[in-house]
């Protein structure tokens, strides 16, 4: 009879975890189809201010440098001076910097770009959730808003899981906000869906009584 209870003890434990943990998709105007969806893989980390970085080139150890990513996404190297980063991935930053090597300084380097440490990344999940908090941002990979939910302590109580609102702010200034309702998608049995970016808010309102 004990391990009859505490069996059915851990599959309501379960249960609940599951409903807390289950994907967040879409309002009715959305198609969770058409929801941004988190990378199934790690992608190439593309750059970000105060990101800190090690520059090798083979068998050029006077060049080698560690440096930071500046709020202009430019870093400096010895004989090509700044290089802008913006928008490009440690791949396709390795590529130029061999090119611009290459053209007036080397005979077909070989250079390596290591990130030392990465820039402080989080999105923050507000409301009604059982712990508030910035919630890290993985670097290697994407976050969703299932992950950022739970990792905040799950939906609180009075959390209304019908409008839970992502604000996006881009690199102009201007917020969108989406609405999502958790409930519509879990019953639409959409999984890993509503991929977040660095420094979105997550807003869990709270249910009117």
């Amino acid at each position: 009879m004990r391990f009859s209870s505490f069996s059915a003890h851990f599959n309501l434990s379960a249960l609940v975890w599951l409903c807390i943990l289950l994907p967040l998709g879409a309002t009715e105007a959305t198609n969770p189809a058409t929801a941004p969806s988190a990378p199934a893989a790690p992608v190439d980390y593309v750059l970000r201010p105060a990101d800190i970085l090690q520059v090798k080139i083979y068998k050029e150890e006077d060049l080698t440098r560690e440096v930071s990513v500046s709020q202009e996404y430019t870093v400096s190297l010895p004989l090509i001076g700044n290089v802008s980063v913006k928008n490009r991935s440690v791949r396709q930053i390795e590529e130029m910097i061999r090119q611009l090597y290459e053209r007036d300084f080397l005979v077909n380097p070989q250079v390596t770009l290591i990130v030392l440490k990465y820039a402080e990344r989080a999105v923050n999940v507000i409301g009604s959730v059982n712990a508030p908090q910035a919630v890290p941002f993985p670097p290697e990979r994407g976050l969703t808003l299932l992950e950022a939910v739970a990792r905040a302590g799950g939906f609180s109580r009075l959390a209304d899981r019908s409008k839970v609102k992502i604000i996006r702010t881009d690199e102009k200034g201007v917020s969108t906000t989406f609405t999502i309702n958790a409930d519509k998608l879990m019953e639409s049995r959409s999984v890993n869906l509503w991929a977040l970016q660095v420094d979105d808010v997550i807003q869990v309102e709270e249910r009117i009584f």
